[in-house]
């Protein structure tokens, strides 16, 4: 029986649990997934499918989960990014998902804020990703013409954001690990992985 959200004034009463992946967790993550971007229109639905090749070729720096009331509710993955002019670790913040019946209360934004403060524990420094503009934005996330996904329509420019820790702002062409099926020049292999 799927856990059924709440009424919505109670739905604050409900602890949300952010928690590294575990042992077992690989099908709660691909249904979060699979529901986050069913039917979605910038989506070809192959999220699910994108985390568990970073899984497997070890470049998924980061797995966390949202649990509410026991069952997995939300999820975020950060995995290893290059970037042509910038040094240091940065990491690709994404896929993000919240199962729909439990968005709009909190649970995204919980999710956010522990991956980037474990980034920052580590050392990285930065993330980027490439989403919506006006909901990243409120994380410190902002799209600079210095930063560019190689093949990315010009219409998505904006959406390719970055937040830097430190000083070193995020400039040049990013590549990401090949799991995420995107073109050789902006890709690169696991064996490549960094940091």
């Amino acid at each position: 029986m799927a856990l059924q959200p709440p009424a919505q004034a109670a739905t604050a009463l409900i602890a949300t649990e952010i928690r590294p992946e575990a042992r077992g967790d690989a099908p709660a993550i691909d249904d979060v997934l699979g529901a986050a971007f069913a039917g979605v229109p910038h989506s070809d639905q192959s999220e699910a499918r994108t985390v568990r090749a970073l899984r497997r070729d070890g470049a998924l720096t980061l797995s966390l989960l949202a649990v509410r009331a026991g069952a997995c509710v939300g999820y975020v993955a950060a995995s290893p990014v290059r970037l042509s002019g910038s040094p240091g670790r940065w990491f690709g913040l994404g896929p993000l998902a919240v199962d729909p019946r439990w968005q709009r209360q909190g649970v995204g934004q919980a999710l956010v804020q522990a991956a980037l403060a474990a980034l920052r524990a580590q050392g990285a420094a930065g993330a980027v990703l490439l989403g919506d503009p006006a909901y990243y934005a409120r994380f410190g996330f902002a799209a600079s013409p210095d930063l560019g996904l190689p093949g990315l329509p010009a219409a998505y420019a904006d959406h390719v954001q970055a937040l830097a820790f430190g000083d070193q702002a995020a400039r040049g062409a990013l590549r990401y690990p090949t799991a995420f099926g995107l073109a050789p020049e902006a890709s690169f292999a696991p064996g490549d992985v960094l940091g």
